[in-house]
């Protein structure tokens, strides 16, 4: 999951139970020692990968990452050495990840397969026209713009996203969730609707209201407020490019990707 972990874990201290949606199991992991977990996902297939993730299975090879690999394979026509990204990435003071990014990879060959790949007309390919709605014009110069705004703010060295993302490499051994995790097969907002008011002390719902109709997002919010306790803190992502908002962390996701990381109150914020 490309989704900074510590995100949740500062917006979450000192709670205890949080509604989590499942995906790869990544954050429900990382939670589980400090807080007790509902992981939820509509999808099977995906829920018992998450399972397995749990049960302390090894990361495994999806379809995105397939399709990543696949462009890894065409960085030395854009110029990429391995060399030179390996290099790049065991830098760890921003000044000098930004100077080494514009002087050796951000190349013109670079971002015209870059934009390329990330036009309307190759997402197509893949993902849904709503999902495709909710991205800004011109995702891959803002997608890039991402990229390095995170490159003059984290440590390249330390960033484990980083190296997944450009290296393909996973975040190493198995690891067994430390605490409880309950595993849920189900609609988020339909299963919200089903718990007793005030449940949970934390939301993190990734960016499942991409794409999604306002009607499900007025209803998902409902059903978060009714099942959120006093005080209760939500964390959700959006690949969009939101105005300018306080409370929006997405330059503190060490990930890069996201156009928004919203930290806010479940009653007020959302």
């Amino acid at each position: 999951m490309y989704e900074d972990v510590r995100i949740e874990q500062e917006a979450f201290a000192g709670r205890s139970r949080i509604f989590a949606i499942a995906s790869a199991g990544c954050t429900a992991l990382a939670l589980s020692g400090n807080h007790k977990v509902v992981a939820c996902d509509i999808n099977p297939v995906q829920l018992a990968y998450a399972r397995r993730r749990i049960d302390g299975g090894g990361i495994e090879t999806g379809d995105a990452e397939r399709g990543m690999s696949v462009a890894r394979m065409g960085m030395p026509l854009i110029g990429w050495s391995e060399g030179k990204v390996k290099e790049f990435l065991g830098l760890s003071k921003e000044e000098e990840q930004l100077g080494y990014w514009r002087a050796n990879l951000d190349t013109w060959r670079f971002r015209t397969c870059f934009d390329l790949m990330m036009s309307r007309a190759v997402l197509r390919l893949v993902y849904s026209p709503e999902l495709l709605g909710s991205l800004p014009e011109g995702f891959g110069p803002v997608l890039r713009g991402r990229l390095e705004r995170g490159f003059g703010r984290h440590s390249n060295l330390e960033n484990p996203y980083l190296q997944s993302l450009f290296l393909g490499k996973g975040s190493g051994a198995p690891v067994r969730a430390k605490g409880e995790i309950e595993l849920v097969e189900d609609d988020a907002a339909s299963y919200l609707e089903g718990c007793e008011a005030g449940s949970f002390d934390g939301f993190t719902i990734s960016n499942i209201l991409d794409g999604a109709p306002r009607s499900y997002r007025e209803r998902l919010v409902r059903a978060i407020r009714f099942a959120a306790s006093e005080g209760a803190m939500v964390v959700h992502r959006s690949f969009g490019e939101p105005p300018q908002m306080s409370g929006n962390r997405a330059a503190d996701d060490r990930a890069l990707l996201w156009g928004l990381v919203a930290v806010v109150d479940a009653q007020s914020g959302l």
